[in-house]
């Protein structure tokens, strides 16, 4: 039989993971940020204007954006997947019905949105332009700024979007792979639960 619950879990780990899918992620409230001395001396960090340079010719903010359209398609797909999983194996498992199937996706679309939404490109940016600064310095900032602008470091930027089409799904699929037995062992545990959990023969149910 249906059961809503499941749905809603798996709907949360889908969620928990959309914005750590992005190149940077925001710390979870109860995790206590350690401020960590810089690398580089003060005087030789680069400044914001270098590191925004840098990121362009990068095409940093065009990549996170790629990848966030990604993403939400590939988590909806896995939890799809782990949700199918997981009801054929559950004591009275069973599939949702279309309307129910069509509804779930349409409210993990709206919620996966809000996900990312959360923790913007621009802040993104702004928190990696902080951590670049205590790590690289100008001569390396230059450096990294004269490679991405060559036409080596141009066709490789160039490539990076068939790349991550390629590799993406291939991620996907070694997980599911080999979550399988994980997910095997869970359903016993679960199974084990839900056995010693029930009442005896010899108890009456509670009315």
């Amino acid at each position: 039989m249906y059961k809503p619950h499941r749905f809603a879990a798996l709907v949360s780990l889908g969620l928990a993971f959309a914005p750590s899918a992005c190149f940077a992620q925001a710390p979870a409230e109860h995790t206590t940020v350690i401020p960590l001395a810089p690398a580089i001396p003060p005087d030789q960090q680069p400044s914001k204007e270098q590191l925004a340079k840098l990121f362009e010719v990068m095409r940093l903010r065009e990549q996170m954006q790629s990848l966030m359209k990604m993403m939400p398609v590939m988590i909806q797909q896995q939890v799809q997947a782990q949700m199918k999983e997981m009801t054929s194996k559950m004591p009275g498992g069973g599939s949702p019905s279309p309307e129910q199937q069509a509804a779930l996706d349409q409210l993990m679309s709206k919620y996966m949105k809000k996900a990312f939404e959360m923790y913007t490109i621009d802040e993104m940016l702004g928190d990696m332009t902080t951590i670049y600064q205590r790590h690289m310095s100008r001569s390396d900032v230059d450096a990294f700024i004269a490679f991405y602008s060559s036409p080596a470091g141009q066709h490789m930027l160039n490539e990076q979007p068939a790349i991550m089409r390629e590799y993406m799904p291939l991620v996907t699929k070694r997980v599911q792979e080999r979550s399988k037995a994980l997910t095997d062992e869970m359903m016993n545990d679960l199974e084990g639960i839900t056995k010693s959990a029930a009442p005896s023969a010899s108890q009456p149910a509670p009315k």
